[in-house]
């Protein structure tokens, strides 16, 4: 085994999450997705496609009738997006895994900003890559980027930059006007940008196109950008593990053998779900933002009014970030929580050194009584330590 995996570090949230599993009485908001099960209707597609016996490879860029869709879906928010340009992945993880591969060799410098699910900068570590983190500042519990420190740290020696907004787990989100000075920054120093924006849709602020500001809004078709999206989260559909790039054009088709030695193809079954969760996207992704904006409403004002806590509201994505003074270490506060409050959350450190002190609840549950019950238990552990 190299030794950069042996190196890797196992995932701080699983480790938390491995305390208290199997125990009914915790209530858990540890992990990136919510409680209710995808669509019966998505079900259904992929149930017809397997009983006609679709068990077979598809094309390494995935069903031609799902590119095309997932380039409508896309043209919709974010004007032309010819289908070829899109690649469909086993997954928004192999989505990003795919672009490390593509661009990043050995000894070549990547810029990622941080506090950020930590695959993001483990995956370029495991191609070789030398890493550095920009992180972004908390001010009063909201997470804020100096736009000056990051493009002085994007030289012409910066292969890539990896941005994730909105962002897991801070909520920060990129506006349009910074997405502009990003990409004309990267242009002159010749960096491809890797942008993450999984949570695009999942997003509360007033918007012309139902979605967060996206590099594709101000970007030209053959700019050094990949974008990286997934079926996860905004279709309620994080097992199924389908997930697509929007490329330069001159990009897919190399795409496509990468892919093959990876994955060789999505699973047929799983892409004609994926055919019916964009055909019927309005009865789907609008019922999840709402429900997502209901449990931040929830649960921000009651965390807000713990003594102790700094939490800002989050713009866009699925979780609260919030640090709690007087417990600087935040992997064994979780595991406190689990074991004594009966509270599942993820450790800040988890996503970076500098989160250090902070949790992350997710707030994707039906029911916002279980957010409620959640914050009792946290103050009542507070009340008695």
């Amino acid at each position: 085994m190299r030794d950069v995996i042996r190196q890797l570090q196992e995932s701080k949230i699983r480790e938390v999450a491995n305390a208290g599993l199997g125990r009914p009485d915790v209530l858990a908001f540890w992990f990136g997705e919510g409680d209710e099960v995808t669509p019966d209707f998505i079900r259904q597609a992929a149930i017809e496609s397997l009983q006609k016996g679709e068990t077979f490879y598809a094309h390494n860029l995935g069903l031609p009738e799902l590119r095309e869709a997932i380039a409508a879906h896309m043209s919709a928010h974010h004007g032309p997006i010819g289908v070829e340009r899109i690649a469909v992945t086993s997954g928004g993880v192999s989505a990003l895994m795919l672009a490390m591969q593509a661009l990043v060799a050995a000894g070549d410098e990547v810029v990622v900003v941080t506090p950020v699910w930590p695959n993001l900068t483990a995956q370029p570590v495991i191609m070789g890559a030398r890493l550095t983190c920009v992180p972004l500042q908390p001010v009063d519990g909201a997470w804020t980027l100096d736009l000056d420190r990051l493009l002085a740290a994007v030289t012409p020696a910066t292969k890539v930059l990896i941005l994730n907004a909105p962002n897991n787990p801070t909520g920060w989100t990129l506006t349009r006007a910074e997405q502009q000075r990003i990409l004309d920054h990267c242009r002159r120093t010749g960096t491809w940008i890797v942008a993450d924006e999984v949570y695009s849709q999942l997003y509360y602020e007033p918007s012309s196109n139902g979605c967060a500001p996206s590099f594709l809004d101000v970007a030209a078709a053959d700019d050094r950008l990949i974008m990286v999206h997934s079926f996860s989260k905004s279709f309620l559909m994080t097992g199924w593990r389908l997930g697509w790039l929007v490329l330069p054009p001159a990009l897919t088709h190399d795409m496509g053998k990468l892919i093959e030695f990876n994955t060789s193809c999505a699973s047929v079954f799983t892409q004609r779900a994926a055919v019916m969760a964009l055909q019927r996207a309005a009865e789907v992704t609008p019922r999840v933002v709402a429900q997502l904006k209901a449990g931040r409403d929830t649960l921000l004002p009651l965390l807000q009014a713990v003594p102790g806590v700094q939490v800002a509201t989050p713009a866009g994505g699925m979780y609260a970030f919030f640090r709690l003074d007087g417990y600087p270490d935040s992997l064994a506060t979780a595991k406190r929580l689990v074991l004594e409050a009966g509270l599942g959350l993820a450790p800040g450190e988890a996503f970076a050194p500098e989160a250090q002190g902070w949790l992350r609840w997710c707030f994707a549950s039906r029911d916002p009584q279980r957010l409620v019950q959640g914050v009792e238990r946290l103050k009542t552990w507070l009340a008695a330590q």
